[in-house]
């Protein structure tokens, strides 16, 4: 990334700098993410009053896609320093197929891995019941939703803010914080949440700057541990393909809450997250400290080649 490059114009009226503060970029935009989707919640319950809950589930699933996309390419593209965006189409379907993939094989590996230690036991074939929640609520919905919220608005403008390190190390606590309100959540598994998510999706997106491999990841591994192999998602419990439950060491299972707080999704998918998050250092996307850019450029430092991203 061009580290020092694009800083504010010390000849831009005051207002447009502040405008531009990447803090008050993000409460922007997180003031007119919150609009946008209060109003397609009305909007919603309104057109579609009296549908199925099966209905209800495709209709958001189908819906939040669109509008997370919109909003980004409307909103996002006119806010703080350095305005991108951050659901550019060219390249897309290659990281969306890169991210659904490699998200079924790392969340595949880990329920492996989890069962050969005892922690997960297979009983037989589920009746796959809870197909619409995986794939349009837990899948799409969150997918696109949370990753717009959690790295397309908090980590990009507080990485402008603090840096890379400080918005990977915020969002990946606030991530796993905010699954604490989920069903059967513990502290274990927000810390789970926290380390194999926060640095799998913060990673992706610090390499791609782009959303849709975050998304993809996000929404993959979502609907294969519960579509596949009935695995409570983040404490939901799920009807998949298969019966499983689990069993013995919370710390090894997860317990109800799922795989997501077993220590070996946190050292799997953690040692994933790091090894995308190496991958972006060696291309030099990681971000200084607004601070730091603005004293480099003070000092005329040479400002970095940027390198685009994959």
């Amino acid at each position: 990334m061009d580290d020092a490059a694009a800083p504010a114009d010390s000849t831009d009226p005051f207002w447009k700098r502040v405008w531009q503060f990447p803090l008050v970029a993000m409460m922007a935009a997180l003031f007119g993410l919150a609009v946008v989707f209060a109003t397609l919640t009305l909007v919603l319950s309104v057109a579609f009053a009296g549908l199925a809950p099966t209905g209800v589930q495709i209709v958001n699933g189908l819906a939040v896609p669109v509008v997370t996309v919109v909003f980004a390419k409307v909103v996002l593209t006119r806010l703080g320093e350095r305005p991108r965006d951050e659901f550019a189409f060219p390249g897309a379907v290659r990281q969306v197929a890169i991210g659904l993939a490699g998200s079924a094989a790392l969340i595949s590996a880990i329920v492996g891995v989890v069962a050969l230690l005892g922690g997960y036991r297979l009983v037989g074939w589920g009746g796959a019941t809870s197909w619409p929640l995986l794939i349009f609520v837990a899948g799409l919905q969150a997918g696109f939703l949370e990753e717009l919220l959690f790295r397309g608005i908090l980590f990009r403008f507080l990485e402008d803010f603090g840096g890379s390190w400080f918005a990977l190390a915020l969002t990946s606590a606030l991530f796993g914080a905010v699954h604490l309100s989920n069903p059967n959540a513990t502290a274990v598994g927000a810390i789970g949440i926290a380390v194999s998510a926060g640095l799998l999706l913060g990673g992706s997106y610090m390499l791609t700057r782009s959303l849709w491999l975050p998304v993809a990841l996000h929404a993959g591994w979502n609907m294969t541990q519960g579509m596949v192999w009935d695995v409570p998602v983040s404490g939901n419990p799920v009807d998949g393909i298969v019966e499983a439950h689990p069993a013995g060491s919370v710390l090894v299972s997860g317990g109800a809450f799922g795989v997501e707080a077993s220590v070996v999704a946190m050292v799997l998918a953690g040692a994933a997250g790091a090894w995308l998050i190496v991958l972006a250092a060696r291309r030099g996307e990681p971000m200084r400290p607004l601070w730091v850019r603005r004293r480099l450029q003070r000092e005329g430092a040479p400002v970095p080649v940027e390198v685009p991203a994959a």
